[in-house]
């Protein structure tokens, strides 16, 4: 497990977790995986897709949780 990610959901994040929040966690991840801290010239199109993937599909994996006990969460404006 990477620790440098941290959970996103309610009640460990008390707030609803930011853009700037999951794209961090996307790109630690990716780091992780890819085992580089920053990629090559032509390695930085595959890195930057990755990290924007796994960007979206965390925060369609947030926006779908049900936490029990959490506080309903308000439909956006």
């Amino acid at each position: 497990m990477c620790r440098s990610i941290k959970t996103l959901r309610p009640p460990a994040l008390p707030e609803e977790a930011t853009e700037e929040d999951i794209r961090a966690a996307a790109l630690q991840y990716v780091r992780k995986v890819s085992g580089f801290r920053a990629p090559a010239a032509h390695n930085r199109e595959v890195f930057d897709r990755a990290v924007e993937a796994i960007a979206e599909a965390t925060a369609e994996l947030l926006e779908s949780l049900e936490v029990r006990g959490a506080p309903a969460r308000r439909p956006a404006s």
